[in-house]
């Protein structure tokens, strides 16, 4: 029965983040909640000028429901499995949504300030860090206090680490700055929920394989909503997600790293995300020391690829393939530690 749930998260998800396209692009085009494409991007981006954003709207319901569905045929038919609605694996898949959601929210006012307001730069810089600050210290704690975190990780080649108190500033550093990478990943059609797809289906197969099934159900409703988002976001592109989407979509990658207890997954199902972060920091570095050279064509790097001519249907499919494999060795690290 833990199977049908984790369908019933998925399918569910994906329907109705899917159906609810219906109901919001059209809406988000006749409020003209459209993308203003910047001059410093690809110049053939410009006919995307006006694709209504916010999008990832459509998956907030779809994944919400999503939940609770895999949640109720759990808690019906293998009520053992969850423990009552206080227990540790109810707990952390509250937190992993509500952490998700904190996270989207932040997105969705930068996006309003963006779209609404007429601001271009959106909300201000320490205003959205002091907010994801406070997200992530509410999160840790949270975890902390529903005994799911702990400062023992698992490495490779270093075998278990125990990091004691150096474990929490690295890991406020690591989740904000996988938010953020997730939110940089979001630059070509398809791209940000495809990879994100991928990864999150290697968090229901490692989280399931775990006995974390609580976690494995919200794995696998975040997988669906980025399946549905697909049918209006894969390339030609009807909406964009915004910040709205990549940062929930973020929170949620994160969400499920450390509510298993194994933030050192970060490093093999977000190797993409963290690619593209360490992409935009090199080349800004490099544009630095050298005043005025680059090492990329374009940062992040998948407009790099663009710039050699890549279709941004061929990016999508090759990121995704080595998503594919940092999934795959994900699961042989769990396997082995």
């Amino acid at each position: 029965m833990e199977k049908f749930a984790f369908l019933t998260a998925a399918f569910g998800a994906m329907f109705i983040t899917a159906a609810s396209g219906l109901v919001i692009v059209p809406a988000l085009r006749k409020l003209h909640f459209g993308q203003t494409i910047k001059e410093i991007g690809p110049t053939w981006h410009a006919g995307k000028n006006g694709t209504p954003t916010m999008g990832g709207l459509t998956f907030y319901l779809g994944v919400l429901l999503g939940v609770v569905g895999g949640y109720m045929v759990l808690a019906v038919s293998v009520p053992q499995v969850l423990g009552n609605y206080f227990s540790q694996q109810s707990v952390s898949l509250f937190i992993a949504v509500l952490t998700s959601f904190a996270f989207g929210l932040v997105g969705f006012v930068d996006d309003y300030i963006k779209v609404v307001k007429k601001r271009n730069l959106g909300l201000r810089a320490r205003a959205k860090i002091v907010a994801q600050i406070l997200i992530t210290g509410a999160f840790l704690t949270s975890l902390h206090l529903n005994g799911t975190l702990t400062t023992l990780v698992a490495l490779p080649l270093f075998g278990v680490v125990d990091f004691g108190y150096f474990f929490y500033p690295i890991s406020f550093l690591l989740i904000i700055g996988m938010v953020n990478a997730v939110n940089l990943t979001d630059g070509i059609d398809g791209l940000a929920a495809s990879v994100t797809f991928v990864s999150m289906l290697g968090f229901l197969f490692i989280s399931s394989m775990l006995g974390q099934t609580s976690i494995a159900v919200f794995s696998a409703a975040v997988a669906g909503g980025c399946g549905g988002f697909l049918a209006w976001n894969f390339y030609p592109a009807k909406t964009f997600m915004g910040d709205t989407g990549s940062m929930f979509l973020g929170g949620a990658v994160v969400s499920a790293a450390y509510c298993m207890g194994r933030p050192e997954l970060l490093l093999f199902l977000g190797f993409i995300y963290l690619i593209e972060a360490f992409s935009v920091m090199l080349q800004v570095g490099y544009f630095k020391l050298t005043h005025g050279k680059r090492i990329f064509k374009m940062s992040p790097i998948h407009h790099h690829f663009e710039m050699c001519g890549w279709s941004e249907i061929k990016i999508v499919a090759v990121f995704s393939l080595v998503c594919l494999i940092g999934v795959a060795l994900g699961c042989l690290f769990v396997y082995l530690y």
